[in-house]
């Protein structure tokens, strides 16, 4: 007598509870999508409403060696976390480390494009609708790229101390997906920012 291997069709297979990790971080993605979207908002309201200069064209300039870091470290991080669900662990801190450069080299670029913009241009949060705006939408960004070194950095860290090991995929993995959201929130903030708002 064979046996006949029964498939169980979709509806009847067991429901199980969707990871708390992905959970909790996409619930994080979605709320702090809603302030950005708040802050997008208003930068577009107020686009050319400043009485006074300097103005949007005067004084930004593109970022563009910013914007291909930023956009190059979402490529090494996921890189990083398919290379630990792999085991390669060398390949994993290399990518990891990469992925926190390619960060940090943002964050400075911001740093310096500010300087110059308040000690070369006089533009300053207070001088005019623009730097308000400007200073407060991508203010926030650059505090959400901060946050997310600080998580890439104890990352790096516990894997240079030889904590981080292949079963610690998922977390890295979670904690990727904030880092893709970080990305692809520049892509909006550039664009409202450095093409629409000139």
């Amino acid at each position: 007598m064979s046996t006949m291997s029964v498939a169980i069709p979709e509806a009847e297979r067991p429901w199980t509870l969707p990871s708390k990790g992905r959970v909790g971080m996409f619930s994080l993605i979605t709320a702090e999508s809603a302030i950005f979207t708040i802050f997008v908002v208003a930068y577009i309201f107020y686009i050319g409403k400043s009485l006074t200069g300097p103005t949007p064209q005067q004084v930004l300039h593109l970022p563009i060696f910013n914007t291909i870091c930023l956009l190059s470290s979402s490529l090494t991080v996921h890189l990083a976390v398919r290379a630990l669900e792999e085991g390669s662990l060398g390949r994993f801190k290399l990518l990891w480390f990469l992925t926190f450069a390619l960060g940090s080299i943002f964050i400075i670029g911001t740093g310096r494009e500010w300087h110059r913009l308040i000690y070369n241009e006089g533009l300053t949060i207070t001088t005019n609708l623009f730097g308000t705006t400007y200073y407060s939408l991508v203010g926030l960004h650059a505090f959400h790229v901060t946050v997310g070194l600080v998580g890439l950095g104890t990352v790096l860290a516990l894997a240079l101390a030889g904590k981080v090991k292949q079963e610690h995929a998922y977390q890295t993995g979670v904690l990727s997906l904030y880092w893709h959201f970080v990305d692809a929130v520049w892509v909006v903030v550039f664009t409202v920012v450095y093409v629409i708002g000139r």
